[in-house]
């Protein structure tokens, strides 16, 4: 039998990236850098927040207007009132929330604290003043995007997924979480499929998406290490049409929403 393997690297020199720079390009220089050429069946897993900085998704504090709401959740959480009306403008809804914390559903279907919107690697703006980072508009649609774009460079479609630190309900620390994919089966479905000794598996679902962003993670770094895309080869998912929002547990089978 020929051992499994799995090789992550984390791409070298990917610049700050600003608002409209093309992802694609800079991916492609990096690899270059590396001497590492795309193969079929390679993953590149691309941190939420250059992402977001290259789509313009930032908000300066200095030009919200904060309701009712956001004043009121602002003094319950002990939070910017203005960071709160952004947080409110990006969520279907409130789950939780006490002094410190805001827990929201994204309108995209996440749970998690803040809406996803964040300070930190925000550089800061003479202009603006104070700033924050939006998730993606469509996570699904920039990875889906990001993907058509290497494949015209380099003749190779790779499997892409756009990463993001989130907290989980029942255990501290963070993981790195697919908040958008394309080109892979991002919830891998073994039902029907049997185990060592040929029981049937009823409920056996992965999520391949997940596990492939938490991976990444672990060479992208949380803080100042400045490698927001990793290289993930030996995995070789099978394309699929699947995407990130696959993921997301329907309310009528969530327990604990």
């Amino acid at each position: 039998m020929t051992p499994r393997r799995l090789e992550i690297t984390a791409l070298p020199g990917i610049p700050l990236v600003r608002p409209g720079d093309d992802l694609a390009a800079l991916i492609v220089a990096a690899l270059g850098r590396a001497e590492i050429a795309l193969k079929s069946g390679d993953a590149l897993v691309v941190a939420q927040k250059i992402v977001s900085k290259a789509e313009g998704r930032y908000a300066a504090l200095a030009s919200v207007e904060p309701g009712a709401e956001a004043r009121d959740l602002g003094r319950k959480t002990d939070k910017d009132p203005r960071l709160v009306e952004l947080i409110l403008r990006e969520s279907a809804r409130v789950v939780r929330h006490r002094p410190g914390l805001l827990i929201v559903q994204h309108r995209h279907g996440y749970v998690l604290a803040n809406a996803g919107i964040d300070a930190s690697n925000v550089e800061p703006d003479a202009a603006a003043g104070e700033r924050v980072l939006l998730l993606p508009e469509d996570p699904d649609r920039s990875c889906r995007e990001l993907r058509q774009r290497l494949r015209a460079a380099t003749g190779v479609a790779p499997t892409v997924i756009v990463n993001d630190s989130l907290g989980r309900a029942w255990r501290n620390g963070t993981v790195g979480t697919a908040i958008g994919s394309a080109g892979l089966a991002a919830l891998l479905d073994l039902r029907g499929e049997t185990d060592l000794f040929g029981r049937s598996l009823r409920v056996s679902q992965v999520g391949l998406a997940d596990e492939l962003a938490a991976a990444a993670s672990l060479v992208q770094g949380e803080a100042a290490e400045g490698t927001p895309v990793a290289l993930i080869r030996g995995m070789a998912p099978e394309p699929a049409e699947q995407q990130a929002a696959d993921l997301i547990r329907s309310e009528d089978e969530d327990l604990f929403r």
